[in-house]
């Protein structure tokens, strides 16, 4: 019995230290708090959106605090008190508004506290230095107007003095990148854009957009006017032997087409499918070198005939009734069967490939966000990564893809939009459209 009590008291005892440690250990533990913003804090600009969690893994959360401080005055920007233990996170978002605030552009202090509820009550506190920026950026375009075809390409040049963290170009909701350029040796913006098969005057709202380190943003119109034209209507009318000869070819790609009829498969592929090949061009295209890398018209393919054109509207028939709808967005041109293919101006080769509805693809890089497209490809003599030059042979014509016969189809591609290749092949375009307003942001650097 004797034993037994020992054994007890002893028991008891070990179990007092050790709950005495394990008390000692998460009351009284020293710890402090993490804190962890959602981006670097550095500069505030009309409005800023802020994510700023605090953990602590031990006695859990206590109080947090987050204040703005500029000419001595403390303003609070969100508080937080936790009744309950062991809350081991939390995350507040906060709206900045300085106007709001009544602080000035010019130095402040963020300020983050953090305590947890050990015995100790640890406390982290984050300082950070920030700059109020609440104006925008100026934005000064060179161009004084623009006549733009429906379908066809522009370039904006313009200067934003101070530096910013993106620019583009928007055509209603699409926007495309500009580019940082040196005009003798000033540095000015350079934007490549497309304008929709549709557009009228009255349709288009079309400008710059800048936005400046502190998150805030500039937009300007930039004047236009869209030329009148008018685009061709096509039927065309899928066979039976048609739809035999190529399905089979896209079934091999695709297994989402393995099942269902060949009609059903051609609807597929028209629609669907071109929608996605579509995206995936645009995901190629969207790293660019920062230089143009072409001179002077593109080339056409020779002795070709065209057989069709650039925004052709396009409606397919199968024994008589409609099924589908495309706009051709490239120009159509054949000329012998398995014809040279030659590069249409100086670039880099950024894909080369099978791509669906077009075949065996090549798209050049030529700068600044234009690219060139030859699809329904035979044989491809280049390799992605490989740089070429004017008239470089590159493949040979033949029936890849969703054609009916032996052709190029050739495609300009602006920013992120197909535009009318037609434009690119006359050197008078290029120069009323491209190197006179390049020459214009010269002009205005001598000038000042």
């Amino acid at each position: 019995m004797n034993k037994f009590l020992k054994y007890m008291s002893i028991f008891t005892a070990l179990v007092l230290v050790s709950g005495g440690i394990w008390f000692f250990l998460t009351y009284y533990e020293g710890e402090k708090p993490v804190i962890v913003i959602s981006e670097a804090l550095d500069l505030i600009g009309q409005e800023k959106t802020l994510n700023i969690t605090c953990t602590d893994k031990k006695c859990g959360l206590r109080h947090i605090k987050v204040t703005i401080t500029q000419d001595g005055k403390q303003h609070i920007l969100d508080t937080v008190d936790f009744s309950q233990r062991r809350i081991a996170k939390h995350t507040m978002t906060l709206e900045i508004n300085p106007r709001k605030l009544d602080l000035h552009d010019g130095k402040a202090t963020f300020d983050i506290l953090a305590v947890d509820y050990s015995l100790r009550k640890n406390k982290n506190i984050m300082n950070l230095n920030v700059t109020i920026d609440t104006i925008p950026p100026q934005i000064y375009p060179v161009s004084s107007s623009h006549n733009i075809n429906p379908g066809g390409s522009c370039i904006t040049v313009y200067k934003i003095p101070e530096k910013i963290s993106t620019t583009s170009v928007y055509v209603n909701g699409d926007h495309f990148p500009a580019y940082p350029v040196k005009l003798s040796g000033k540095l000015y913006y350079i934007c490549y854009f497309a304008i929709p098969t549709n557009a009228v005057n009255k349709n288009i709202k079309l400008g710059i957009m800048a936005r400046d380190k502190a998150g805030n943003i500039s937009t300007i119109s930039i004047p236009f006017h869209i030329r009148n034209k008018t685009f061709q209507k096509d039927n065309i009318y899928i066979s039976q032997n048609f739809l035999e000869r190529k399905i089979p070819e896209f079934r091999k790609m695709n297994d989402k087409l393995k099942g269902g009829t060949l009609l059903e498969s051609f609807i597929y592929i028209n629609e669907k499918l071109r929608a996605d090949n579509f995206e995936t061009i645009q995901s190629v295209c969207q790293k660019t070198e920062g230089k143009q890398l072409w001179r002077g018209a593109f080339l056409r393919m020779k002795n070709a005939a065209t057989m069709a054109k650039f925004g052709d509207k396009r409606t397919y028939y199968y024994k008589g009734k409609k099924i589908s709808k495309s706009i051709h967005l490239g120009v159509d041109l054949a000329s012998t069967k398995n014809a040279l293919i030659e590069a249409s101006n100086s670039g880099t080769v950024v894909f080369c490939g099978y791509l669906g509805i077009y075949g065996n693809t090549i798209i050049i890089d030529h700068g600044l966000g234009l690219f060139s497209f030859y699809a329904h490809l035979g044989m491809i003599n280049v390799k992605k990564g490989q740089p070429v030059e004017k008239g470089e042979p590159i493949g040979q014509s033949d029936t890849t893809g969703l054609s009916g016969g032996d052709h190029l189809h050739f495609g300009i591609f602006v920013g992120n939009r197909f535009a009318d290749p037609q434009e690119w092949w006359d050197p008078h375009w290029i120069r009323d459209n491209v190197e006179r307003k390049k020459e214009q942001g010269s002009r205005l650097k001598a000038q000042g």
